[in-house]
């Protein structure tokens, strides 16, 4: 996560921006049973294995913290590029790779792709994405100068390659899906803020945007599994535990104190494309000691909560890619 206590600007941002109130909801959309997932298909599905594998690598000392620009990096991308081809992801452009410059380096975000299967609302898109990279290299702490950037973000990298796997083996969404991993994050959001701009510019039609950030700890003392940033900006929230029939996510408050919103890559979407665009974290301040600290290490991940997160997630995106019409929608 882009550094959260450089807030100065973004209060700036904020007074400026336009004021949203709640709009009343529309009553959803009947959708055939034999289309929707039910908590028994889809509970079970993601596991703690697959995400502690995932997170446990990236989060190596081998990668050396995936600064943007470095070996590091580039090695957290094959294997990305490589967990999609053995899902049967395909590449959304010619290759997995969106090339571009972040401050003069060579850098690339990850896209992979599942077509929807309904003739008309395959042109809609929701994309699904995290940052693969973190801050590299700092200054030692007992020796240790790896700031390996597990929870911030290989847990939302790892969230975002199992749901891709799940798509992948249902095939049962009407609408495309981009499956997204973002560079350049940590140092001012330059890998979604490229791709965003090109997908703009091949004029595809979103339909939301959701981000994972920080998800490897449960919140503590919440009636919520995890909060959206901007929760009272669209009714994505509130349509998301309308599918799932329960309170899934929650608005948290310090994170619209410190501004969250406008602090990881759902931003970038949200400025290009003025459509609903949110991050999913269960960093709550008070239940995670070591961000952007030499601690941040694999281990100290609860995959169990992580697994049960995303498996209780999956419904909701699900239904979301197959209603008939676009619910969810900005608050006016």
């Amino acid at each position: 996560m882009k550094n959260i206590f450089l807030v100065g600007i973004l209060l700036v941002m904020v007074s400026c921006k336009k004021k949203f109130q709640a709009a009343p909801e529309n009553k959803s959309n009947e959708l055939a049973t034999a289309e929707m997932p039910t908590a028994k298909e889809t509970l079970n599905f993601v596991t703690s294995a697959e995400l502690r594998e995932t997170v446990f690598y990236l989060a190596s000392d081998e990668l050396r913290g995936r600064s943007t620009g470095s070996a590091g990096i580039e090695k957290a991308a094959v294997y990305i590029e490589d967990k999609f081809k053995s899902y049967h992801v395909a590449p959304y452009f010619e290759t997995y790779r969106d090339h571009y410059k972040a401050q003069g380096m060579e850098a690339s975000n990850v896209v992979g792709y599942i077509e929807g299967n309904d003739p008309e609302l395959k042109k809609e898109f929701i994309i699904l994405g995290a940052h693969y990279d973190h801050i590299g290299i700092v200054k030692a702490v007992d020796g240790d100068s790896i700031a390996n950037g597990a929870n911030d973000d290989a847990s939302g990298v790892a969230a975002v390659l199992a749901m891709a796997r799940y798509f992948a083996t249902k095939k049962n969404n009407k609408r495309s899906i981009l499956f997204t991993l973002y560079s350049g994050e940590e140092i001012g959001l330059l890998g979604s803020k490229h791709l965003a701009e090109r997908l703009k510019e091949e004029n595809i039609n979103l339909y939301t945007m959701i981000n994972f950030e920080m998800i490897g700890v449960p919140m503590v003392d919440k009636d919520y599994e995890a909060y959206f940033t901007g929760f009272d900006l669209s009714n994505m929230a509130t349509k998301m535990n309308g599918y799932v029939d329960f309170k899934l996510l929650g608005e948290l408050p310090k994170a619209k104190e410190f501004q969250l919103f406008y602090r990881s890559d759902n931003y970038s979407f949200f400025k290009v494309f003025n459509k609903p665009a949110h991050a999913i974290s269960t960093f709550d301040f008070t239940n995670f000691d070591h961000y952007h600290k030499v601690g941040d290490e694999a281990e100290l991940l609860n995959y169990e909560f992580m697994a049960d997160l995303v498996n209780k997630l999956l419904p909701a995106f699900e239904t979301m890619s197959n209603t008939t019409t676009q619910e969810i929608k900005l608050n006016e």
